[in-house]
């Protein structure tokens, strides 16, 4: 199920690249704690953003058809640096990728100390409004919650960048088909709300394969400006 996506032949054009491409090879390029740790700014950049436990790291490795090449953890606000992942090119790095994930720290993490969230904001406001070769974001929404009050400071947060970003509701099966339906109506009004929200939204699930084509094309379509 996906309420995200018109019809539109375009989109399996993309679709289909999008699975050649993650077919190839998906590396692993580093971890950045700071900004002066990034990689050069060479070629487009797709962030993924979300709660603690919203379901990132799974997202990542269906996106890319890896078990795990991005580490899930039950333990909330464990990654607090911005994991970068290249798509195409070559595993030696000989030749650039098409383009790059970026794994950003979670957020909202119960009892996590105030210079955690002090770091966590300051690296992440800093690489969204700095960052040029970012081309989008995508902000999960786990759809058993909906949208929270620290999910629309982050949304405030991207809007007031300048960054584009799309909403991507996860563990849409673990929800019943009437409550989901009634969370999707509310997030979509939320995201018509702000100037930087894509006017659509994608319903996931990376357990269930939901989702999982048509979100893969959007990051292609993205990385090339679409």
């Amino acid at each position: 199920m996906d309420e995200s996506l018109p019809e539109d032949p375009g989109q399996a054009l993309y679709e289909e690249r999008a699975r050649k491409l993650f077919s190839g090879p998906v590396t692993f390029l580093l971890s950045a704690p700071a900004l002066k740790f990034l990689p050069e700014p060479t070629v487009p950049e797709i962030a993924f953003a979300g709660r603690s436990n919203v379901g990132k790291s799974s997202l990542l490795n269906a996106l890319t058809g890896r078990k795990a090449i991005a580490r899930t953890s039950v333990t909330p606000g464990r990654t607090q640096e911005l994991n970068y992942f290249n798509v195409g090119g070559t595993e030696d790095g000989s030749e650039e990728p098409e383009f790059r994930l970026v794994d950003m720290p979670g957020y909202g993490f119960a009892k996590a100390p105030p210079q955690v969230v002090k770091k966590w904001r300051y690296l992440v406001n800093d690489y969204l409004r700095g960052r040029q070769v970012l081309r989008r974001c995508l902000l999960l929404i786990d759809s058993r919650h909906g949208i929270k009050p620290v999910d629309l400071e982050v949304m405030e947060m991207m809007d007031i960048a300048g960054v584009s970003y799309r909403v991507v509701m996860t563990k849409a099966d673990k929800v019943k088909a009437s409550e989901l339906q009634k969370t999707i109506e509310k997030v979509m009004a939320e995201a018509r709300k702000h100037a930087g929200a894509y006017p659509e939204i994608s319903v996931t699930s990376s357990e269930k394969g939901m989702g999982i084509e048509e979100l893969r094309g959007f990051v292609l379509q993205s990385a090339e400006g679409g």
